[in-house]
């Protein structure tokens, strides 16, 4: 009897106490920044590695590329190959949010973002591509993105900024993306440079 009084005053101060719950289509809630809500994709920083799609435990990822030349800077040099991302596709029917994908990318190319209200009607539509997830990544919090690369930008540092870098014989290195290279096409320009 002492226990079912105990119970019916715990009761009674539930239904006198004001209600916690946010009304939320119209209050937004706050959220931290490293919240998981849907993942961003920064298409520039990825090279087609596709360590992202063989770690998924749910195989939601798939990728899709096809190899480029880069004809040589200076007279004398060698013509390089890169990957050229043509489909980057999540789909987030299948997704289970464990942030596997997002761990295992060496590049960061791709980031938690915190917006979660991202429903359908059709769950043919929630399988997103590179440019739905790119239009996450400025929602990404600035505390969130490793230096170097700007949450609501394309990609890396922008064509003009430039870095100089000591070589080993003393000399100094310009790194970075040029002007004439982005207006050619090419994307790829600073991809190797890690700082």
């Amino acid at each position: 009897m002492k226990n079912l009084l105990k119970g019916m005053g715990t009761t009674a101060r539930t239904l006198t106490g004001r209600a916690h719950t946010q009304v939320y289509p119209h209050t937004e809630p706050d959220l931290p920044d490293r919240s998981r809500g849907v993942i961003a994709l920064l298409a520039d920083n990825c090279t087609s590695c596709m360590l992202c799609a063989r770690e998924c435990p749910d195989w939601c990822i798939y990728i899709d590329s096809h190899k480029e030349t880069l004809e040589p800077d200076v007279e004398g040099g060698r013509a390089r190959q890169h990957n050229v991302l043509d489909r980057f596709d999540i789909d987030f029917s299948l997704c289970m949010y464990c942030g596997i994908c997002i761990e295992v990318c060496p590049f960061d190319a791709l980031f938690w973002a915190p917006d979660f209200a991202y429903a359908e009607g059709d769950i043919r539509n929630l399988l997103h591509d590179k440019d739905r997830l790119g239009d996450w990544m400025p929602t990404v919090p600035a505390s969130v993105v490793p230096d170097g690369i700007q949450p609501g930008t394309s990609g890396r540092l922008g064509a003009t900024e430039r870095t100089d870098t000591p070589t080993p014989n003393g000399a100094t290195a310009t790194t970075g993306s040029t002007p004439e290279a982005e207006s050619e096409g090419s994307t790829a320009a600073g991809k190797g440079d890690e700082e």
